[in-house]
């Protein structure tokens, strides 16, 4: 009988040669990465005259180890608490991260690649499941670069119909990673109190959109349906209650002495460290930078309506946690002053080669069904060699698409900016020098999601 396979995956033969080899790469990465923490214990060491070179602890310390000084330690793909696929590889030196390694591409599925071989307008649906927490938002930044792309414009309504939709995304994705941050630090009742104000904006969701969760209710030049009157009343009664909901949570939150240790100065970053890591979004703003989109490049109607830009800058998780908190009360004032100031008015572009006809004029007239056949066949075209990038503030910081154009309906090139990417590049660093214990609040306070990092 042949031996068993000496690593998981050999028993297959060369049908299964990629994991162990990459498995093997990321283990020499881990071994061969220079860590900022061995600087730290080398200045530590001379400091203390105790002769040691830097590279380890001193003797004494390592003999008082009782974990006998190292272990390298897998965090996911699968636990729950890596918010997602993300696999994070440790060394350990007892409770402390001595080296980290990010390990992502479980959930990736070709979403750039599978831009290139759709029209415009059939890409909309896959944009929803990239951070599928906000899905709206992403539906707005996608029809966004297309509308640049292709020079559209877009009706006012329906520019401040997105604002208002694009703000409860914010809103629920921030409930999401309030309710799934507490539960990481053992708080359930929270998690459940945070998911009753989703299922809230839920149905608001599916009187407007008609789907609760990836919605696809944007379009090229427009939107798929006007708001109704239903979808408003909702909307009202939901500002209305969502602020002093705010409070209580705060209430039970901003004094609480566990809540507080598990996030404060922890997971620290500096301003900086977070400009020079790529960090956006919260992420960047819990550390002092004042960096919003929404206010320096102001996309729909973002420039006609009050709010503050929220920023701390003691940048840790607790940091993230006010300044998150902070920001879906300004949401709240957007969305309150888009219904004041929200026309009346064509919800689409009336161009039939860039937006699609309504459903009236595709059942009760000949041009329209044309209209709708071509423009399902063919799409929006935009000039050849044309290009444009368009970025939003989604909740999770900077997202944006950049497109070209070979002047047929489907882009040449198309490629993601996706913040939860670019928050990633800098995991490995705050991680290290932590301890492993924080892993989880620390991964819950970036706030990732893996369906837009893998792409």
């Amino acid at each position: 009988m042949a031996d068993a396979p000496s690593f998981p995956g050999l028993d297959f033969g060369d049908k299964f040669r990629f994991w162990p080899k990459h498995n093997e790469k990321i283990y020499e990465r881990l071994e061969s990465k220079h860590a900022w923490i061995e600087e730290k214990r080398a200045a530590a060491a001379q400091a203390a005259g105790d002769g040691a070179s830097g590279d380890s602890l001193p003797a004494a310390e390592i003999a008082k180890d009782p974990l006998e000084h190292e272990m390298i330690l897998n965090i996911g793909p699968q636990h729950p608490a890596t918010h997602g696929v993300l696999r994070c590889v440790v060394k350990l030196d007892g409770e402390t991260i001595e080296k980290a390694v990010l390990d992502i591409g479980y959930l990736h599925r070709g979403i750039e690649k599978l831009a290139e071989h759709k029209t415009y307008q059939e890409f909309m649906p896959y944009t929803d499941r990239m951070d599928y927490l906000s899905p709206y938002s992403n539906n707005v930044a996608w029809c966004l670069a297309v509308e640049k792309l292709a020079s559209i414009d877009v009706p006012e309504r329906a520019q401040w119909i997105r604002m208002i939709m694009c703000e409860l995304a914010r809103i629920s994705s921030h409930c999401l990673w309030l309710g799934v941050g507490l539960m990481d630090a053992g708080a359930v009742s929270g998690f459940l109190w945070t998911f009753q104000q989703r299922e809230d904006i839920y149905s608001i969701f599916d009187e407007v959109a008609g789907a609760r969760f990836t919605v696809s209710h944007s379009r090229i030049g427009g939107l798929a349906s006007d708001i109704s009157p239903e979808a408003i009343r909702r909307i009202r009664a939901f500002t209305e209650s969502f602020d002093a909901e705010l409070s209580r949570w705060e209430d039970f939150l901003n004094r609480n002495r566990i809540w507080i240790d598990r996030n404060k100065d922890v997971g620290r970053i500096t301003r900086e460290e977070a400009l020079e890591l790529g960090m956006t979004g919260p992420n960047l703003r819990g550390s002092g930078v004042k960096y919003d989109i929404r206010r320096f490049e102001p996309y729909l109607k973002y420039d006609e309506v009050d709010f503050n830009v929220p920023v701390r800058e003691e940048g840790d998780c607790l940091a993230r946690y006010f300044l998150r908190m902070e920001e879906m009360r300004e949401s709240i004032r957007i969305i309150e002053q888009c219904l004041e100031r929200m026309p009346e008015g064509p919800i689409r572009s009336d161009d039939a080669k860039q937006a699609y006809p309504s459903k009236e004029e595709v059942y009760y007239s000949m041009e329209g069904m044309i209209h709708d056949f071509m423009y399902t066949d063919v799409g929006t075209v935009a000039p050849k060699g044309a290009h444009a990038y368009h970025a939003i503030e989604s909740p999770k910081g900077e997202l944006g698409f950049y497109l070209t154009s070979d002047g047929t309906g489907r882009p040449a090139r198309m490629r993601v900016n996706a913040p939860s990417f670019t928050n990633l590049q800098g995991m490995e660093y705050i991680m290290e020098g932590s301890l492993v214990a924080d892993t989880v609040v620390i991964i819950g306070s970036m706030d990732p999601v893996m369906g837009e990092a893998d792409k």
